[in-house]
This record gives structure tokens, sequence and C-alpha cells, in this order.
């Protein structure tokens, strides 16, 4: 059996492979019990279910992810991503930029926020968006 890694870089990196993938159970895997979801735009969220409770609604329409790190940067325990997370609906793939800063300790992320722009966000679903 592979041993899971601790490396803060690769712990964000593998969280967001299983979210890419929408396997929710595997991404909760790599969030502490406790951890901090601050979805800046719109709030802050604490542990799985809350986690689970904004994403999987925001999830459920899409069909399929890429979450594209376009730059990342660490420190120590700290990970910063610059991504575009590209989303598949039935009415085309839709894009949204996000920023993102992780705290990973003990090999599970404790804090997680992601910075972007919410009225593009909303638009990911809005079928007659161009």
């Amino acid at each position: 059996m592979k041993e899971r890694t601790t490396h803060p870089t690769a712990v964000v990196e593998a969280f967001l492979d299983a979210f890419a993938a929408m396997d929710f159970d595997r991404a909760l895997a790599y969030l502490a019990e406790d951890a901090e979801y601050t979805n800046v735009p719109m709030g802050t969220v604490r542990g799985h279910q809350g986690v689970r409770g904004v994403l999987e609604p925001f999830f459920a329409p899409i069909h399929e992810n890429e979450f594209r790190i376009l730059r990342r940067a660490a420190d120590g325990p700290v990970v910063f991503l610059e991504r575009l997370d590209r989303h598949r609906l039935d009415h085309g793939w839709r894009e949204l930029p996000v920023n993102s800063v992780f705290e990973v300790r003990d090999g599970l992320i404790s804090i997680w926020r992601d910075y972007f722009d919410l009225a593009t966000a909303a638009r990911i679903h809005d079928a007659s968006a161009a």
C-alpha cells in the first residue's frame, strides 16, 4: 500500500485532483476534521460537512472539471496557487480564475481560502452566458 504524502504542495494537489474528479469522499480525506474553508466572496464554513454542503450543490450540474495550476509557491506549511478552474456543463466549458491559500498541518489541510470574482462564478451555471 502506498503511503500518503504529507508534503504540503503534494497534499494540496492530491486534494484538487480528487475534487476535479468530483470524488468528494476522497477529497475530504485530505481535510482536517475541523478545517476552515473560506470562499472569500461568500463566507466561511468549517469541517467536512460544511465544505460538502457548499461544494456538492455547485458541482452537481458539472460533467467534467479541470483545475489548471498556473503558478504555485509554498512557504513551509502554506501553499499559494493561481488556478484556472474549468467546468463543463450542458452548455459548454466555463472558466473561473481562482487564487487559493492552503495551510497544511500533519498532512491535512487545516485552512483553505479561495479568492475569485463572484459574478464570474455565477455565470458558470448560467446557460445564457457567452
